[in-house]
């Protein structure tokens, strides 16, 4: 059995937690295998490179990597996870990690202390694996390709936080190349030019022009975070030149870095990359079907490229069709209401039988919905999150903190920070001031912060117990129209006669504010406010289909219901 869910926070919850809990209710003798992408394992070939190569950004990268090399001569697992000492989201990992394009298979050095066989070998031999969502789509596009599989075959599939399969699909099944990739791709080169036995100075200045030609594509687009269609973005100044001159550039490299292949194992799989990287950059630059779209993400210090299904359904009903077996689906948001039929749409599951369980808490004694009055009908009003802070203080004023502060944008929230941080006397904690596991530690040990949070805080996230009483969330999280992925699939439904509103726009919004009001009760003793901070729950007619998905928590509208309650709360 393959059990797969949504982050490898969540893996390691179900393997460290619940899977141990449900064997023994059971009393059941299974074996459970934990595996992550790879990615997630010191390589200890690249590892010693890096060290003897010694080319490094700063000190703190240094002895960043002196840490993980100490790491991996004590660790079972190589899990990067394990290594508290180095974060997670630190550049110098890429320095101690492989990728597909970047391993060396079984003709690496250190194959026989692998930790990624090893956890491979683990999962062989256990009952059950767990995984998460893009490891199973990574698995999926190789098997395509005729690649050796990733993971054991199996006669069930389980998909915990079924809700993000939809997305995740429609990353795999499309294609994309980003500027990040072809940096390394230099680097690396460089770097077995040199283990084969000399550096040479052409491919040297080839691939210095190619680093050179990626990062000018970034420096084409202003904004971090930006999401652009491919017309929009041809209109970004220089952006077309620099797409020219990076497939120049690319092109260039690549053919003597093939003359060099048959040198080294770690050389012909630097050419097959440049390969595979050229004929990903022609594909996305001729790219014009309808069933699909052009974009253009943009990254801190990267810019990437995509091609993106409009509808993942299609390719994921055929790997059903191609590997018989039971397939389960499992969310606390899969319905809008009782109704199924947006996900089984999204995901091309139509077929599926479908049913939902009341959840064992009791939400009409354990919590309280509250929606403000006095604020701006219109959510775009300049100064909405000015009153949203304003409705939320006296709300923390009796909650005595322990609250979630949930935004749609980062700029709300960076606004509400600064609203907030003259203005209460309970400790702050704001996303991107760390990682989210850090945040959490600190919020669960101060037990009367409050945490400002987006998108990733909506879901995924388990605080227990009173230090998270309040959960406020300042919009309906209605995805922006000027997205380039959800403004291509608006028109497509459109095309085809469809309702974009009624049938993609609400019930994603449905589900999102569903799992971020999720946040709120997470055992039977909780108890808490949830404060939508929406006007239009009332306004619109579509209001009341968004209130009837939530769970049954008694309505009010005056704040001083919200301080009764926690005025009944025990100290």
């Amino acid at each position: 059995m393959i059990v797969s869910t949504g982050t490898k926070t969540l893996q390691d919850q179900l393997y460290d937690r619940d899977l141990p809990a449900v064997r023994d209710a059971l009393a059941a003798g299974s074996v459970a295998a934990l595996l992550k992408g790879r990615a997630n394992y010191v390589c200890l070939h690249r590892l010693e490179r890096s060290l003897a190569e010694g080319r490094l950004e700063s000190r703190e990268d240094a002895a960043r990597l002196r840490a993980i090399d100490r790491f991996a001569g004590t660790s079972l697992r190589g899990d990067r996870a394990d290594l508290a000492s180095v974060p997670e989201d630190a550049a110098v990992w890429q320095h101690a990690t492989s990728t597909r394009e970047n391993c060396l298979g079984q003709e690496c050095p250190r194959y026989k202390d692998c930790f990624v066989v090893r956890a491979r070998k683990n999962a062989l031999a256990a009952d059950v694996v767990v995984i998460n969502h893009h490891l199973f789509f990574a698995d999926v596009a190789l098997r395509d390709e005729g690649i050796a599989e990733l993971l054991p075959a199996c006669n069930t599939v389980i998909f915990d936080e079924a809700h993000q399969l939809p997305e995740t699909a429609r990353l795999f099944f499309g294609e994309s190349l980003s500027g990040a990739q072809l940096v390394e791709l230099a680097r690396d080169a460089r770097l077995e030019l040199r283990a084969a036995g000399g550096a040479s100075p052409e491919l040297d200045r080839l691939a210095a022009r190619l680093d050179k030609a990626a990062r000018d594509l970034r420096l084409c687009f202003a904004n971090e975070g930006a999401r652009l269609g491919w017309t929009q973005a041809l209109r970004e100044a220089g952006f077309a030149e620099a797409l020219d001159a990076l497939a120049e550039a690319l092109e260039s490299f690549a053919k003597p870095l093939a003359e060099q292949a048959e040198r080294s194992e770690g050389l012909g799989s630097c050419a097959r990359r440049a390969t595979e990287a050229l004929g990903l950059l022609a594909r996305v630059r001729d790219a014009g079907g309808t069933d699909e779209v052009r974009w253009v993400e943009v990254f801190s210090q990267s810019v990437q490229l995509h091609v993106t299904p409009l509808s993942p359904g299609p390719m994921f009903r055929k790997q059903m069709a191609d590997h018989p077996r039971a397939w389960i689906f499992a969310s606390a948001t899969l319905a809008v209401g009782e109704d199924f039929s947006h996900f089984k749409r999204e995901l091309g599951v139509e077929d599926a039988a479908a049913r939902a369980w009341p959840s064992p808490f009791d939400f009409e004694r354990q919590a309280l919905l509250y929606v403000p009055k006095g604020l701006p009908p219109d959510p775009n009003h300049p100064g909405f999150t000015e009153a949203v802070v304003e409705a939320a203080l006296p709300v923390l004023r009796a909650s005595g903190g322990r609250a979630f502060l949930l935004f749609t944008s980062h700029r709300a929230l960076r606004r509400a920070h600064e609203l907030l941080k003259e203005r209460i006397e309970y400790p702050l904690l704001v996303q991107g001031t760390g990682s989210r596991s850090e945040l959490l530690v600190r919020f669960r040990a101060l037990g009367n912060a409050v945490l400002l949070g987006a998108a990733s805080f909506w879901e995924g996230v388990d605080v227990r117990g009173e230090a998270l009483s309040v959960v406020l969330i300042d919009k309906l999280p209605f995805a922006p129209p000027e997205d380039p992925v959800l403004a291509a699939r608006i028109e497509a439904l459109r095309a085809q006669g469809g309702n974009p509103f009624m049938d993609f726009q609400l019930p994603q919004a449905v589900l999102q504010l569903k799992q971020g009001a999720g946040r709120l009760i997470r055992d039977e003793t909780d108890r808490g406010v949830l404060v939508l901070c929406d006007p239009r729950l009332f306004s619109k007619a579509y209001g009341r289909t968004i209130r009837a998905s939530l769970p049954p928590m008694k309505l009010t509208r005056a704040l001083a219901d919200v301080e009764a309650f926690f005025a009944r709360m025990p100290a």
